[in-house]
C-alpha cells in the first residue's frame, strides 16, 4: 500500500550538516508538520537549537534513539558509513514494522551489504545526495542548498518499488533536480573521481602552500578549486579509506594527465599542449550538457 507524507512521522538520526538541511527542507518544501519530524542526535545543544528553530517537535540523546525510532515511518540516517552500521547493529529491534529506512553516505558499498542483511519487515533504500556546503555542523545547514542537485540512490532487489517510487517523489519536493540510479559498486567507482578526488586535489593544492597571505593573488580561480579543502576532516578521512581502491585508481589516471601536461610544458611544446587544452576545453563543454 502506497504511503502518504502527510500520514509519515519523520526521524532523522544525526543533525550536522546534512540532516540539519535535510529537516529543514522536509519542513519548508515538503509540508511536514513540525510535531511529525523528530531527531536524535549526540549533542543536545543542536537538538535543543532544531527544536527553537521551529524544524522538530522533539530531539533525543544518542542512547534514547530507540525511543524516536519505534514512532517513524521514514527514517533519514545521516551518519558517516561506519557510524550508520553500528547504529544499525544497536537499533536494529527499534524500527517500527514497514518503515522506510534511507541514508546520506558518500560510499555505498558497507551501506547497501548491511541493508541486505536488515529486517525483512522494513526497507531500506540506500542513497546520496549530491550536495554540502564549505562548513559543517547543524549552524551551517542553512547553507546547503538542495535546487537542482543530483541525488544518487542504489536500490537492492529486495526493495518495494512503491516505496522507491514514494522516496523519488520526496526528493524531487526536497528540491533536488535529477535522480540517478547505480549499483553499490558504480556509484563508488564514480563518486571516487567526481567527489574524492576533487577533495584529494583541493586538500594538496592547499598543502603545498605555506603562504596564508596568498589569497591576495587570487581572482577566483584559487577560491573555486580550494573551496572543498574546509573539509570534515574525520569524515572525509573515513570515506578515503573506505573508498580507497577506486579513489586510489582515480588519483593514479589524474597523475598521468598532470604528467602528461607537465611533460608538454616541460617541453615547451606549445602546439601540442595548446591541442591538448583545447580537447579538456571540448569534454568539458559536453559534460555541461
Amino acid at each position: 500500500m502506497r504511503r502518504n507524507l502527510e500520514d509519515c512521522t519523520v526521524g532523522i538520526a544525526g543533525l550536522g550538516l546534512m540532516g540539519g538541511a535535510i529537516a529543514r527542507s522536509l519542513r519548508n518544501n515538503c509540508g511536514v508538520e513540525q510535531e511529525r519530524l523528530f531527531a536524535c542526535d549526540k549533542d543536545s545543544e543542536t537538538l535543543n537549537a532544531a527544536k527553537e528553530a521551529g524544524l522538530i517537535a522533539q530531539g533525543f540523546e544518542a542512547e534514547k534513539a530507540g525511543e524516536m525510532l519505534k514512532s517513524c515511518d521514514l527514517v533519514f540516517l545521516c551518519l558517516n558509513p561506519s557510524t550508520i552500521i553500528g547504529f544499525l547493529e544497536k537499533w536494529e529491534g527499534a524500527f517500527k514494522t514497514g518503515c522506510l529506512i534511507t541514508d546520506i553516505a558518500g560510499t555505498k558499498g558497507s551501506i547497501a551489504a548491511a541493508a541486505e542483511k536488515f529486517r525483512k519487515d522494513v526497507d531500506f533504500i540506500p542513497g546520496h545526495p549530491m550536495a554540502g556546503a564549505e562548513k559543517g555542523g547543524f549552524a551551517n545547514s542553512q547553507l546547503c542548498n538542495f535546487n537542482g542537485k543530483n541525488y544518487i540512490l542504489t536500490p537492492l532487489s529486495r526493495n518495494k518499488s512503491e516505496n522507491l517510487q514514494f522516496l523519488k517523489d520526496l526528493i524531487y519536493k526536497m528540491g533536488f533536480g535529477r535522480i540517478t540510479e547505480v549499483t553499490p559498486g558504480e556509484h563508488d567507482r564514480k563518486i571516487a573521481f567526481t567527489s574524492q578526488l576533487c577533495h584529494v586535489i583541493a586538500s594538496a593544492l592547499i598543502d603545498c602552500e605555506e603562504d596564508t597571505a596568498i589569497t591576495r593573488f587570487g581572482g577566483g580561480s584559487f577560491e573555486d578549486l580550494t573551496r572543498i579543502a574546509m573539509l570534515n576532516a574525520p569524515m572525509w578521512t573515513e570515506l578515503f579509506i573506505e573508498n580507497r581502491g577506486a579513489l586510489l585508481d582515480r588519483i593514479e589516471q589524474f597523475e598521468k594527465s598532470l604528467d602528461a601536461l607537465k611533460s608538454l610544458i616541460s617541453g615547451a611544446q606549445a602546439a601540442e599542449l595548446e591541442k591538448r587544452l583545447e580537447l579538456v576545453r571540448d569534454r568539458r563543454t559536453v559534460m555541461s550538457i
